[in-house]
């Protein structure tokens, strides 16, 4: 799978069933046996910010670390610098209503672009969101802010769940049970280390 062949498009929309909407995508993957996922573009600070989660989510698999069995929630994962698929899907998940859409397809064809336009109507002005409201949804400190762009904030928390994969999960050879342990300041900034060496992969 190559990030290259995956496109990012904007679109807005008035979602009035939330399921209906769901159906409408699994179909159009179906029938073009293809890899779509929608996000709440709202909750998305750049184009960047998205790449990085489909790159991120593209090295998962490849290297058997995923989180999610589905490639499209990974990425939902992934975008969202969560690990629990509900609290990603609370952030980047559609709603009923007006909303701004960021969907990602891999290896688009006209006919599918075709089929969303005839639903959404495509605008990728939606896909730079409110700092404020990311601030908010990704619990960003101002002082964190201050120093740091909101874009490479969110990279940098996706680029994460690999250091805390690496570092808090430790797996006994002889017990199938999962010990955490507690970072201390060494590991911690080693953490830091890889985390900001994996933003320029």
């Amino acid at each position: 799978m190559n990030i290259d062949n995956f496109e990012i498009y904007g679109f807005k929309a008035n979602i009035t069933d939330v399921r209906k909407t769901l159906d409408f995508i699994e179909n159009l993957k179906k029938d073009y046996n293809c890899i779509i996922q929608i996000f709440d573009a709202k909750h998305i600070a750049t184009k960047n910010h998205i790449r990085h989660s489909i790159y991120q989510a593209i090295n998962a698999f490849n290297r058997k670390k995923n989180l999610a069995n589905d490639f499209s929630v990974e990425m939902i994962l992934r975008a969202s610098a969560q690990r629990q698929i509900s609290k990603a899907f609370n952030i980047l998940g559609i709603k009923k209503g007006n909303m701004d859409l960021c969907i990602v397809i891999y290896n688009p064809s006209n006919e599918i672009y075709d089929e969303l336009s005839s639903k959404f109507t495509r605008d990728d002005s939606v896909l730079s969101s409110d700092t404020s409201i990311l601030q908010k949804v990704y619990d960003i400190s101002d002082e964190e802010l201050s120093i740091i762009h909101i874009e490479n904030i969110l990279i940098d928390k996706i680029t994460k769940l690999n250091v805390d994969y690496w570092w808090i999960f430790t797996f006994s050879i002889n017990s199938s049970k999962t010990s955490f342990f507690k970072l201390d300041g060494f590991k911690f900034l080693i953490s830091i280390a890889i985390a900001f060496s994996l933003t320029l992969l």
